[in-house]
C-alpha cells in the first residue's frame, strides 16, 4: 500500500499487471463471430468489394444503424476524412477550419486535397472546437469546418452547423473517437454535419484493424465520396471511365466482414465504457484541481482528465510520472505538439520541396506557437489522458481510482 504522506520515491506499484489494452485480445471483443465472417469471405473467393457483397452489406447496415441514407466505406479513418474533403471539392488554396488537438488524420487530407488547414482554438473544458473561435476564422476562402468529437466527448456541432449554414459552407464531423456519442440535443455524432467520418483502426470502439466510413444524408456528397474512393469510376453506369481525379480507397471484403460482426457488439462496448467511466468520474471530480470530461453523451474512447496545476499541485506530466510509478500508464497532453506545429505544416514539408499548397497562397494561416493558446495549454500542462477500455473490471477501475487519489495526496498536499 502506498504511503500518501511520503515522497514520490516511497511509492509502491498499485498495479503490477497491465490493464486490458487495445493492442491485444485482452482489450478487444473479437471472437467466433469475426472468425466465421472471415471464413465466409475466404470460402467465397471474393475478397474485393467490386465482386463481393460484404462491403455493400456493411454499408447498408451502418447507414441503418445511424438512421441515415448513405454510408461509404474506405480503407482507414484518414481515408474517410479524405473522402469527405474530396466530396466538398475545394479549389486549391481554399480553407478548411479545424482543431490542432486531434490525430493528424483529421488534417493531412486537407493538404492532400490542396486546401489550407486553418486552426481554431478549443474549449479548455473539453478540448473540442470553440464555436466563437471558429466564427472568428471564417473568411471568403472558407469551404468547410471539420469538428472532432475528441475522446468521444460531444462537440458543439449544432452551433457549428448553424455557423456553417450562415456562411454557406459544409460541416464535416470527425467521429473516429466517437461511436454512439450523443450531442447535447440528442443527435448521434456524425448526423448533424453534412458528412460524418468514422474509423475502424485497431484502437477504436470497434475495429477491423483499419477501415473507415463516411455517412451523409446528402445524395450528391455521398456519391462524390463513393466515386473518389474508386478512382472516379462510375461502376453503376457500366462505363469504364474516370469522371474526376480520385484514388483507390476501397475497403476489402475481409475488412467489411469483420466490421459487420463488430457492429453487432458496438452498443455493449459503449455501454460498458460509459458504466465504468461514470464510476471513475466520481473519484476524479472529488480531487482538488482535477475534473473529468462531461458524462452526458460521452462514448469514452479515452478518459481525459483536466488539471488546474496550481490547485492540483502539479501539471499533467508530473501526475503522469507519479502514476507511472504506481503502475498506471497515462498520456500527458495527448500530443507532443499542436498539429499546426508538426513539420508538414510549420515547415511546409508537403510535395517535394515546393511546400504546396501552403506556399502558393498569399494568405497563409498563422501556425506559430501561441496561435491557439487554449490548445497549447492543454497539450503542455492541463490534459492527462487515461487509456480506456470496455473490458475494464470493477477491480481495474478501483485501481485507477486509488492511483489517482494517491497521486493527488502526494502532489496536492
Amino acid at each position: 500500500m502506498t504511503n500518501p504522506a511520503g515522497s514520490a520515491t516511497d511509492l509502491h506499484p498499485i498495479r503490477t499487471k497491465p490493464l486490458p489494452g487495445v493492442g491485444d485480445a485482452a482489450g478487444r471483443r473479437l471472437g467466433a463471430e469475426e472468425i466465421a465472417a472471415l471464413t465466409r469471405v475466404i470460402s467465397s473467393g471474393q475478397l474485393n468489394s467490386t465482386v463481393g457483397n460484404e462491403t455493400r452489406t456493411f454499408e447498408a447496415a451502418f447507414a441503418d444503424y445511424y438512421d441515415i441514407p448513405y454510408a461509404v466505406t474506405a480503407t482507414s479513418g484518414t481515408a474517410a476524412i479524405h473522402l469527405a474533403v474530396a466530396a466538398v471539392d475545394p479549389e486549391p488554396g481554399d480553407e478548411i477550419i479545424t482543431t490542432g488537438l486531434s490525430d493528424a488524420g483529421t488534417v493531412l487530407p486537407i493538404l492532400a486535397q490542396n486546401a489550407i488547414p486553418v486552426f481554431a482554438d478549443v474549449d479548455p473544458r473539453t478540448g473540442n472546437l470553440d464555436p466563437d473561435a471558429v466564427q472568428a476564422k471564417i473568411t471568403d476562402r472558407t469551404r468547410a469546418i471539420i469538428a472532432v468529437h475528441l475522446f468521444g466527448i460531444p462537440a458543439p456541432v449544432a452551433e457549428l452547423r448553424a455557423i456553417a449554414d450562415r456562411h454557406g459552407i459544409v460541416l464535416i464531423e470527425d467521429c473516429a473517437q466517437a461511436y454512439l456519442t450523443r450531442t447535447a440535443e440528442g443527435a448521434l455524432a456524425g448526423t448533424v454535419g453534412q458528412l460524418g467520418c468514422f474509423s475502424l483502426q485497431q484502437s477504436k470502439h470497434i475495429t477491423a484493424g483499419d477501415g473507415g466510413i463516411v455517412i451523409s444524408a446528402d445524395e450528391a456528397l455521398a456519391r462524390r465520396a463513393r466515386l473518389f474512393a474508386d478512382k472516379g469510376w462510375p461502376r453503376d453506369t457500366g462505363e469504364r471511365t474516370h469522371l474526376f481525379l480520385g484514388l483507390n480507397y476501397r475497403m476489402t471484403e475481409l475488412q467489411a466482414a469483420v466490421a459487420g460482426a463488430q457492429l453487432g457488439k458496438l452498443a455493449g462496448v459503449v455501454a460498458d465504457r460509459r458504466r465504468q467511466a461514470i464510476r471513475l468520474t466520481e473519484t476524479v471530480d472529488a480531487l482538488p484541481g482535477l475534473s473529468a470530461a462531461p458524462v452526458d453523451g460521452n462514448s469514452y474512447w479515452q478518459f481525459p482528465i483536466y488539471l488546474d496545476p496550481e490547485q492540483a499541485g502539479g501539471d499533467a506530466a508530473e501526475y503522469a510520472a507519479v502514476l507511472r510509478q504506481l503502475g498506471i500508464g497515462t498520456n500527458p497532453g495527448y500530443l507532443d505538439r499542436p498539429l499546426y506545429r508538426t513539420p508538414a505544416l510549420a515547415d511546409a514539408i508537403t510535395y517535394g520541396s515546393s511546400g504546396y499548397p501552403l506556399t502558393a497562397v498569399d494568405h497563409r494561416p498563422d501556425y506559430s506557437v501561441g496561435s491557439c493558446p487554449q490548445t497549447e495549454e492543454l497539450i503542455n500542462h492541463r490534459l492527462l489522458v487515461v487509456m480506456w477500455n470496455e473490458n475494464y473490471t470493477d477491480a481495474d477501475v478501483d485501481d485507477l481510482a486509488l492511483a489517482l487519489r494517491t497521486a493527488s495526496d502526494l502532489l496536492a498536499r
